[in-house]
């Protein structure tokens, strides 16, 4: 018995497969980033380029995609993944952490760039809703090529770098409430904008928070039953059974399986098996990723770069200008240096890979016209594809911004970095009272900070501290780190306080790292990425307030000091010992881990 099977499925297939298997590692030997390459092909090979031809060429089939449908399914399930890996490496902790950028910066960065945007939607005759719609969703960024970018080059731990990663996480968070947002207006009818965002979020909220009681009750225990089979198969099966079934079950509620699974990884990220579940999802990631790109590729239609090529020009000037100076303007509010916030602001500038779903979610519930969709699609790919030269030309402005800029003459010294000394990263109340305790021991030091105005004032009085980033190997080899006995951090910035520790021992593994910590945590987490020892700030102060509670109850002075002295001992062992526990467990993926890469 012959079963009937649909060739133009298979044959579809085959060209985004053959597309990422094939076309994408050539194209990137020429370093070209593969979301452009799978955004190009889509566009070449879809049923607007090459495939509105097979009439005409019917060889033309097997080297294009017919009909978009046949790929849809599995290119939607990318996005969930996309989320899913999102959530997870967010983690609430995270988000505690950076919530001054993120929610600052990047909050703002959303709220104004989107209010601009609507605005000048609805001076063109747009309707409030799509207005709305076009204005969020332009607003947003690339994570996928911005990262890369920023990964590829060194560049994440430069501030431009850090206020980039910020802004980018702020926007993931956004997508959310965007998606939520259009799902329920392309249900409603009528009503207001507000109304319609006020039961959004309602419906969201509680759909949420259904996804967090249940995940919270079953998900650790699934995973540790799983985990205990020692099963490869199973941890996949349990992987995938989770970020769909999450999915799905936001689905039910009328929200998109993108948020669900998004919560779902927020949730694990919390576990011990987040690291394992990275590792197990990636490959998945990256072809499904892969494959939804290029149907993203596939609704970009070249008859509109035809049609209107000077007002889609307009468009993508006037876009990526009010992007670039709404965020040099927060940028400046949150106190980068002009370098870092121009940097900044032309690589975020463009718009991001979540507007092709936005736009192409609210054109199919009729919210937005086909035109206005086409013509925001063709706007969005073309601001894409100037990322990798925006960062470039934002690289090179910074660069010479902060070569040319004047600058206090106390801060164009530069230290010998010849002799056997201890390096001081920051030179505030902390860093002085190390700096003078060096000295009163005999002990030669350099002191270096980041933050101009004081190191030119601390020069003028004589103190021995120069200007200079700790997390760039250059400066850091000036400053004689090959030849130093020890590096003291004193400054208050933990994520600044991770890049220096992180950049020092990837220098110098043998080095004495002494850091100060903001906390018990954070110290547990200093201690897992190289520090020697690591001060919290917490403790630290409990064991002083009590060392002078135990003087003035009567004990004697010596006996207090090395009470306390021992506990302190038994803090610092703790720590390690935690640290060590923490480093073994990430150690014990299910699966090897494997670079983030969508080709």
């Amino acid at each position: 018995m012959t079963t009937s099977i649909n060739i133009s499925a298979y044959s579809d297939a085959l060209v985004v497969l053959g597309t990422a298997g094939i076309v994408v590692p050539i194209v990137r030997r020429f370093g070209i980033n593969p979301v452009l390459c799978y955004l190009g092909a889509g566009a070449v090979l879809g049923p607007l380029g090459l495939g509105s031809a097979v009439p005409s060429v019917p060889f033309l089939y097997w080297f294009s995609v017919t009909d978009a449908q046949n790929v849809e399914g599995i290119a939607n399930l990318g996005v969930v993944f996309l989320l899913f890996l999102i959530g997870l490496e967010l983690s609430f902790r995270r988000l505690v952490t950076m919530r001054r950028l993120v929610f600052g910066l990047g909050g703002l960065q959303m709220l104004a760039t989107s209010a601009i945007l609507s605005g000048v939607a609805i001076l063109t005759g747009q309707k409030s809703d799509a207005a709305v719609i076009l204005g969020a969703s332009l607003a947003l960024s690339s994570t996928a090529i911005v990262l890369e970018l920023l990964s590829s080059e060194g560049r994440l731990t430069t501030t431009a770098g850090r206020a980039s990663f910020s802004v980018l996480l702020a926007q993931d968070l956004a997508v959310v409430p965007i998606l939520v947002f259009i799902s329920v207006l392309g249900a409603s009818s009528g009503g207001s904008v507000m109304t319609h965002i006020s039961t959004a979020l309602f419906k969201a909220a509680v759909a949420v928070a259904f996804l967090i009681l249940v995940g919270r009750l079953l998900l650790r225990p699934l995973f540790q039953l799983v985990a205990g089979t020692h099963s490869t198969e199973l941890f996949v099966a349990a992987t995938l059974f989770v970020i769909v079934g999450a999915g799905l079950a936001a689905h039910q509620a009328g929200l998109s399986m993108a948020l669900g699974a998004f919560v779902a990884g927020l949730m694990l990220a919390e576990t011990e098996y987040g690291k394992a579940i990275e590792a197990t999802v990636e490959p998945f990631k990256g072809l499904l990723l892969g494959i939804f790109f290029f149907t993203v590729g596939m609704a970009i239609d070249f008859r509109v770069f035809l049609r209107e090529p000077g007002w889609l020009l307009a468009a993508v000037v006037g876009l990526l200008a009010v992007k670039a100076l709404v965020l040099v303007i927060l940028g400046r509010l949150f106190r980068l240096s002009w370098p870092a916030a121009i940097e900044g602001s032309l690589l975020l500038a463009s718009v991001g890979e979540f507007a092709f779903v936005s736009i192409g979610m609210a054109a199919a519930l009729d919210l937005i016209e086909p035109r206005v969709s086409g013509f925001a699609v063709a706007v969005t790919a073309v601001s894409m594809a100037l990322t990798p030269l925006l960062g470039m030309l934002g690289k090179r402005l910074a660069t010479t911004l902060s070569a040319e800029r004047i600058v206090d003459p106390e801060l164009s010294a530069r230290p010998s970095g010849e002799e056997q000394q201890a390096i001081v990263v920051g030179y505030g109340r902390v860093g002085k009272v190390v700096c003078s305790l060096l000295a009163g021991h005999g002990l030669k030091y350099i002191a270096i900070d980041h933050e101009a105005a004081g190191v030119a004032r601390d020069r003028r009085d004589g103190h021995k501290v120069y200007y200079g980033d700790a997390t760039e190997q250059g400066f850091l080899e000036a400053c004689g780190l090959m030849q130093a006995t020890g590096v003291i951090i004193t400054i208050q910035s933990r994520t600044a306080i991770d890049a220096v520790v992180h950049r020092i021992r990837a220098m110098r593994p043998d080095v004495l790292i002494v850091s100060r910590a903001r906390d018990a945590d954070h110290a547990r987490h200093l201690y897992a990425i190289g520090a020697t020892d690591a001060v919290p700030e917490t403790i630290e102060a409990s064991l002083q307030l009590s060392e002078a509670a135990l003087v003035g109850l009567g004990i004697g002075v010596g006996h207090a000091i090395a009470s306390v002295h021992e506990k302190r001992d038994e803090f610092r062992h703790a720590l390690q010992e935690a640290a060590r526990k923490a480093g073994l467990e990430e150690t014990r993926s299910i699966l090897p881990k494997r670079p983030h890469s969508i080709s």
